[in-house]
């Protein structure tokens, strides 16, 4: 048995156009563990919605192979769809009913019990609004419904496809705040999004694609590394920088030193007679990964 709920091999998507044949997924090989919340980066056009829409059988591949949770995609899809809950389009509910009405109705049509609905709309933060009806929602009201929909089902596998888009501050925090909370009950997330610094905030492990093709993957973690750069205080910052530059320190003007020896920088400036006030590691987040794995490269046209 794989330990992978996600798997694809060499996966490539070609799309036939006036200019010729374009290519969307270039030999994309992904891997999404069981278990808390995977981040599919990469900017607009990279082809994350393409690879999505593949993995859930509506496009075909042109080439390579695709499994989830072990079962070959198309062909054992049936076996596990009842696993996998998706958000990759607006779902289209009912203006007039409320939230809860809506959920009712779709839990009768896919035959769950209607104790489901409360348990989704508890899951979701949508407790004391989910009888207003659905015209008064806001747009993270209606992402956290949407998600809510696919939660009846009680899915092993949730497929979030940029769920933020069009959100403002206060939306985005709570569509984040809703599937932190799903990776840490249990369900492992695919989270797809172009908005890489705020996705960091709730993957544990990502794969960032660009052009259709894998650049990363792995632990959040392990992809931002260590911090090897350290903000600097001191009364007198023109003599710190000239103290470390003279010691061959590599510092920026305004006092980041690039450095993986915190206690040496500490002693030199201690020997000049430079007392600090502040060293605070500056650590890498995810957009500056990918925006150095793309450096000199243009995104293409894949979706």
């Amino acid at each position: 048995m794989t330990d992978l709920v996600i798997e694809t091999s060499g996966l490539r998507k070609e799309f036939a156009g006036r200019r010729g044949r374009r290519v969307a997924v270039d030999r994309l090989d992904l891997a999404v563990p069981a278990g808390g919340v995977h981040g599919f980066l990469g900017p607009n056009g990279s082809g994350k919605t393409t690879t999505i829409r593949m993995l859930l059988g509506l496009a075909r591949a042109t080439a390579g192979e695709m499994r989830l949770f072990g079962q070959p995609v198309p062909s054992g899809l049936p076996r596990v769809i009842g696993r996998i809950g998706a958000v990759v389009e607006s779902p289209k509910f009912s203006p007039n009913l409320t939230g809860r009405q809506n959920l009712l109705l779709l839990a009768r049509s896919i035959g769950a019990p209607a104790t489901m609905v409360d348990t989704a709309v508890e899951t979701v933060g949508l407790t004391g609004r989910e009888r207003d009806r659905y015209k008064a929602y806001s747009l993270g009201m209606k992402q956290r419904l949407a998600i809510a929909a696919t939660l009846l089902k009680q899915p092993d596998l949730l497929i979030l496809d940029e769920p933020t888009n069009g959100l403002d501050p206060a939306g985005i925090r709570e569509i984040r705040e809703t599937i932190r909370g799903l990776g840490e009950s249990g369900v492992t997330v695919l989270l797809s999004s172009h908005i890489l610094a705020e996705v960091q905030q709730v993957c544990t492990s990502a794969t960032i694609i660009g052009q259709g093709r894998l650049l990363a993957s792995g632990r959040v973690d392990e992809l931002v590394g260590a911090s090897t750069a350290y903000r600097v205080g001191a009364p007198d910052p023109g003599a710190a920088v000239l103290a470390l530059r003279d010691a061959g320190f590599t510092v920026s003007d305004d006092l980041v030193v690039e450095t993986d020896r915190p206690a040496e920088l500490t002693r030199t400036l201690g020997a000049a007679g430079i007392w600090l006030t502040e060293l605070t590691p500056v650590r890498r987040d995810l957009e500056s990964v990918f925006l150095e794995l793309t450096a000199g490269t243009e995104l293409g046209a894949g979706q």
